[in-house]
């Protein structure tokens, strides 16, 4: 009993070590519920930190896309971009779509916002550019009728692989579920450099891509020469888009695997570690 009593003790000390690896104060908040002062903006049609009709804003704790004060959306895509480039991690949002379509905002956006991965930086857009060079996990929700998978990956000026084959369309569906009414939504994307890069949603992987690269079209009016067809994209910027429907993401947070990604057993158990950790299954 005392030999039982004991391998329980050291197992259940080897668990708490284990957890303190991915404990809360080993997450970057990249949203900090108060204000953006880590974030840059880029909506089209305006310089570099011109927020347009204060789209983007802090209210409640969340980071809010609002257009009260728009008449009409006018093709004024937005983007907002955290300061800082990343090249392995597991992102975190949780997002929920409200309100009503802004006036002249196209079908297609209707509750669709995304989180934009790898991509260019936000002052490297010039004034008219619509979209960052950029591997998007669109997130969408429904419309109380009909399916519509969350989640998704596009691709404004690049290309994946897939399944050994290089994959040219611009939006590929994933296998989520459709989430309809104004529900709060988690979504996850784990990208580890140019290797592979996985969408989750509420803890199950939804879709899953290899090499991601440059390429094709879907961006308006880039920097010449910027869009380098065929180069791997190996770290880039995260950001946020305002596409005409309003959102809110209560949580915006990251965990980085930079240090672990040259130590391929490091790596997998932190990867292990992150899939079972509390919470990561549904968002209340």
């Amino acid at each position: 009993m005392k030999k039982v009593l004991t391998a329980l003790l050291l197992l259940a000390g080897l668990q708490s070590s284990a957890q303190k690896e991915i404990a809360p104060n080993k997450w970057l908040k990249l949203f900090n519920g108060k204000d953006l002062k880590d974030w840059d903006i880029k909506i089209t049609g305006h310089d570099l930190n011109d927020n347009f009709g204060n789209t983007f804003r802090v209210d409640s704790g969340m980071l809010k896309v609002s257009y009260e004060n728009y008449d009409e959306f006018r093709e004024q895509y937005g983007h907002i971009f955290y300061k800082k480039n990343f090249s392995a991690y597991l992102v975190v949002v949780e997002y929920k779509f409200t309100g009503d379509q802004v006036k002249g905002g196209p079908g297609w956006a209707f509750r669709n916002s995304g989180i934009m991965l790898h991509g260019q930086t936000a002052a490297s857009m010039t004034k008219d550019q619509d979209f960052p060079i950029s591997l998007e996990e669109q997130l969408l929700g429904g419309n109380g009728k009909d399916p519509r998978s969350t989640a998704n990956l596009c691709t404004p000026g690049t290309n994946v692989v897939m399944n050994g084959k290089l994959i040219k369309d611009h939006c590929i569906s994933s296998t989520s579920k459709t989430y309809h009414g104004d529900v709060w939504v988690r979504a996850e994307a784990l990208v580890l450099r140019d290797s592979v890069i996985k969408h989750i949603v509420e803890g199950d992987t939804v879709i899953v891509y290899n090499k991601p690269q440059m390429g094709g079209g879907n961006v308006s009016h880039p920097k010449p020469g910027l869009l380098q067809e065929g180069k791997l994209l190996s770290e880039g910027s995260i950001s946020l888009q305002s596409e005409s429907h309003p959102v809110a993401f209560r949580k915006v947070e990251l965990f980085d695997l930079s240090p672990y990604i040259n130590d391929p057993v490091k790596l997998n158990k932190i990867l292990h570690l992150l899939q079972n950790r509390p919470g990561a299954k549904k968002a209340k």
